[in-house]
């Protein structure tokens, strides 16, 4: 995504990817990272030529946003020692339990340090070799840039922040290397991770081999400067400005979280909820879920691969709009209908693997607009589930704003995710932009002469003008919802047992 100095985006690229299953580990091979990344540079440079009759040589300031969590390690060599392993695998439920007791702090199983001491108690021989090891958007900074780095909102889903200093928390540190050397595994936890940075500090330059891996043309000059890496809830409360305390926000993808700021640390320690940071330091209430959009996607492609079948040439983004339209004529609670778009494992309602289901009864009302409805709803299930958690901590939110490709068109996911919410719900005109765009305004952020806080530069300077349409849940569709997730939650014990019986 390129901006310009309205922090308007003026051209894009983009590459679609998904993770693999392989040997039971959710994964991405650094040869397609690299693959995507190029091709959306590529793609984004052509459309500058095209549009602007202009070639990239520089540009004023960048900034990398990715996935959050998951493991990847590296030796002195800078050689991946194992599979990237994404936040998606929930194979950490030992460390998770210990981690979150001895710290008596959230840890859940896709974050960084989960996954570390989890390699720790299976005597993973890899550990040897260890040297580094950091998140998605941490290892191409470090790769564009040779700075091992990364933005506190990221960092902070590798091991839990401390909110006053701003950094890693050192008592929960010194915890962790007492139980890791219990294990055998006698490295200091500090050497290991990379360095946090705060929004608006530069975080290195490009430099000449990072250049020509961003871009192999070799038109792509080297020393533009970095804004520290973020991960995607942090670039995310950028792109919907929900930096401040009392605001939050829903991204919904291929995962699905809601960030509340949080005026004050919460009660209780909660295994569904985990706190995190802004890019800037405060804390976030996190409610993710592994699952959101994927199971939808699937459906859409079989959608478009029988409209082929017929000879028919439709756009899947036509058919995404048909369908997605359809689903405001369908019933509030669905009609019946019930599925559950796990294509991995859900930490918040307890399952260790995903197998996706469609359950229907005999007499359920199964038409196209319930089945599309039944979809989006099941998206936000798991959320929902989250959410009446942090009910019990009196946490109050002023305002909610929603962004992801889910959102695009228009009205229809919004007004699901406002009935799962129980609350109103804004979509701003760029919430198709998502992480790409709040890297970009990190970036912009970090040019800024002035000391101005993060959350007075977005309110005064990139959404000043912005508009939005903000959708109040009905009662009847709050009923219907109601209804669907009382279904939802009673039809559980069904996803356990595939997980058991189809393996």
């Amino acid at each position: 995504m390129l901006i310009d100095s309205d922090h308007e985006p003026i051209a894009a690229g983009s590459y679609d990817w998904e993770n693999q299953l392989e040997n039971g580990i959710w994964t991405y091979s650094l040869e397609e990272i690299w693959k995507g990344l190029q091709e959306s540079y590529q793609r984004l440079a052509e459309e500058v030529a095209s549009k602007y009759q202009t070639t990239i040589s520089t540009i004023g300031t960048m900034g990398f946003s990715a996935m959050m969590h998951g493991y990847l390690a590296f030796d002195r060599k800078g050689e991946l020692l194992v599979p990237f392993r994404t936040w998606r695998n929930a194979t950490t439920a030992q460390a998770e339990a210990s981690l979150t007791s001895a710290f008596q702090y959230t840890i859940p199983q896709r974050w960084s340090i989960a996954h570390l001491y989890q390699a720790i108690l299976n005597k993973e021989p890899h550990l040897k070799k260890l040297d580094f090891f950091t998140t998605l958007a941490g290892y191409i900074h470090w790769q564009l840039t040779g700075q091992k780095v990364l933005g506190i909102g990221d960092a902070s889903g590798m091991f839990p922040i401390h909110p006053q200093i701003k950094n890693y928390d050192p008592e929960k540190m010194a915890i962790f290397d007492q139980l890791a050397e219990k294990e055998g595994f006698s490295q200091s936890l500090k050497k290991l991770l990379p360095k946090v940075l705060l929004a608006g500090e530069l975080a290195g330059v490009l430099t000449e081999e990072g250049a020509k891996r961003l871009d192999p043309s070799g038109q792509l000059q080297a020393g533009i400067p970095f804004c520290p890496p973020e991960g995607d809830a942090g670039t995310g409360m950028v792109a919907t400005n929900s930096v401040g305390k009392r605001t939050g926000n829903v991204s919904a993808g291929t995962s699905a979280f809601a960030m509340i700021v949080l005026e004050k640390e919460l009660t209780e320690v909660h295994p569904e909820i985990d706190t995190v940071t802004t890019p800037d330091g405060s804390l976030v209430a996190m409610v993710h879920t592994n699952n959101c959009s994927s199971e939808i996607n699937a459906w859409i492609k079989l959608f478009k691969e029988f409209s082929e079948s017929l000879g028919l040439d439709i756009s899947s983004q036509q058919i995404y709009e048909t369908l997605f339209m359809k689903a405001l004529q369908a019933e509030a609670d669905c009609g019946g209908l019930l599925s559950f778009g796990y294509h991995s494992g859900e930490n918040i309602t307890k399952m260790s693997e995903g197998r996706p289901l469609f359950v229907r009864q005999p007499d359920s009302t199964f038409d196209l607009a319930n089945f599309m409805r039944m979809h989006l709803s099941s998206a936000f299930g798991a959320m929902r589930i989250g959410m009446e958690i942090l009910k019990g901590e009196n946490i109050t939110v002023d305002r909610l704003v929603a962004h992801g490709g889910i959102f695009k068109t228009p009205k229809v996911a919004q007004t699901i995710l406002a009935s799962a919410m129980e609350a109103p719900v804004t979509v701003m005109e760029t919430a198709g932009e998502g992480g790409a765009w709040g890297a970009a305004i990190l970036a912009s952020y970090s040019q800024q002469t002035e000391k101005n806080s993060l959350q007075n530069f977005l309110e005064q300077q990139v959404f000043v003008k912005s508009k939005g349409i903000t959708i109040e849940p009905s009662e009847s569709d709050l009923a219907g919802y109601g209804k669907f997730i009382q279904t939802y939650e009673k039809g559980l014990p069904i996803e356990s047992v595939a997980i058991q019986q189809l393996d």
